[in-house]
């Protein structure tokens, strides 16, 4: 393997790198994941950055299939909710700020006529799907843009590593219809709650609402465009065009849970070199995780935090951030065998 990147120092192979965190004071592997997580950042930039410096995009759009009581929040909440992140108020801006992680919040389709963050309105809030596509093949294209445009703004601010969330009511539901589509996996297996916990009635709207749509588009439905220009989001739109430009930019990036999952799952079939920079952060409880993970190659192994979340907005992006930002940070200061052998070798 030769990563070519311009500056800095040049990492030839994995052999290479794995060298650097072997040299670690400390027992080969003991680390577990964190270990093979820090060697695939390396990997993906191609030189030894010794900071990690994060940007998180949060890309906030409804959905109009929320007219089909798939939801029983209001549709108002997404722009709401959008604003209080600007703001500094809600759960992600909290986490982010803690953590010294700026994050930018994008209206790629918020159904209110003022627009809350970067300004990338496509429209107000999608179609409903049952009625007619969600998208059109345009707004689909500028949604992927923004997601395109957004990575390449952070490329250039030096941020190096990218983690993604997304708001919007009834976005569980347009997730699973994709997830559907793209899979077959029956509805009753795939859909969770979302926002609606512990209301039986909900989920079985939701499983006859993604049934009736995917079936409705059935001839339509030949790759992951179509897929979601018919049943997805704009929200889902814009993450997968960030997921491939991050790969075009050497760009590592941390998905969050269901709902960037099966974003993923979509751009690894567009892009299968997506796969060589994504990095999960954890396993939602919402149903569909674990499937759009396996139909994405990634092992339930390969994802580090198990903490129940089903938040969304990049929430459990986090705390796999400040994981990989201490690993990054052990491997440089931590002791090398080396010099742990050569003060053995003094005292005795």
């Amino acid at each position: 393997m030769k990563i070519q990147h311009k500056g800095g120092l040049i990492i030839t192979d994995l052999e290479q790198i794995t060298q650097i965190v072997d040299q670690m004071a400390k027992p080969p592997g003991s680390l577990g994941l964190l270990e093979s997580q820090i060697k695939k950042l390396y990997c993906c930039w191609g030189k030894l950055h010794k900071e990690l410096n994060p940007c998180h995009l949060i890309f906030a759009a409804d959905n109009g299939i929320a007219e089909e009581s798939v939801v029983r929040q209001p549709q108002e909440i997404t722009y709401l909710q959008a604003q209080n992140m600007v703001d500094g108020k809600a759960t992600i801006s909290c986490f982010c700020k803690k953590n010294q992680i700026p994050y930018k919040v994008i209206d790629v389709g918020i159904a209110n006529f003022a627009s809350v963050g970067y300004n990338r309105k496509i429209a107000l809030g999608t179609k409903n799907f049952l009625i007619e596509p969600a998208m059109q093949l345009e707004e689909y294209n500028k949604a992927v843009a923004t997601g395109e445009e957004m990575v390449l703004r952070a490329k250039q601010e030096k941020y190096n590593i990218i983690s993604l969330g997304e708001m919007g009511i009834g976005n569980t539901t347009t997730s699973s219809a994709v997830l559907y589509a793209l899979s077959d996996i029956q509805p009753d297996l795939i859909v969770g709650y979302g926002a609606n916990k512990n209301n039986p009635e909900v989920i079985k709207r939701k499983c006859e609402v993604i049934k009736q749509g995917v079936a409705l588009y059935k001839k339509q439905l030949y790759s992951p465009v179509d897929i979601i220009r018919c049943v997805g989001g704009f929200d889902i739109a814009a993450m997968c065009g960030a997921m491939i430009e991050c790969a075009r930019q050497r760009m590592p990036f941390v998905l969050d849970g269901f709902i960037t999952a099966v974003a993923f799952a979509c751009a690894v079939r567009m892009c299968p070199k997506v796969k060589d920079y994504v990095f999960a952060s954890h396993l939602s409880r919402e149903a569909g995780m674990i499937y759009a993970l396996e139909l994405s190659g990634i092992a339930e192994t390969e994802v580090p935090i198990r903490a129940q979340l089903a938040l969304g907005e990049g929430t459990g992006t986090v705390f796999a951030i400040v994981m990989l930002r201490t690993m990054l940070d052990a491997v440089w200061n931590v002791s090398k065998i080396s010099e742990f052998e050569s003060k053995i070798l003094t005292i005795k």
